[in-house]
């Protein structure tokens, strides 16, 4: 007896790095902490973020793993800015602020 599931077109959450999630979900925590439970889901602008995840990453561009405030790694507040960024793609729309040239 052979189970059929129907599922090649589902995404491969088993692919995704568990350790990876942790240190992101740590970030969601201590925002969760400083800010507020779901405090992000209000709204962030776009431009907000990026200026964010990009000091994070040049922190850690320039030698520097953890972020001194919280202890957990740049990369993963970086990783937290853009799990953000997604979701207001799609649930905030309005707050796209990127400049966009018009040609």
């Amino acid at each position: 007896f052979r189970s059929i599931k129907h599922d090649s077109c589902k995404p491969r959450m088993e692919l995704l790095p568990s350790d990876a999630l942790e240190d992101i979900a740590k970030v969601f925590s201590f925002g969760a902490t400083k800010y507020g439970d779901y405090n992000w889901r209000g709204g962030i602008k776009t431009t907000r973020l990026v200026g964010a995840m990009l000091r994070h990453i040049f922190a850690y561009l320039n030698g520097e793993t953890n972020d001194p405030e919280s202890g957990l790694p740049h990369m993963a507040h970086a990783g937290c800015g853009v799990m953000m960024v997604l979701s207001m793609m799609k649930r905030r729309p309005d707050l796209d602020d990127r400049y966009k040239d018009v040609k």
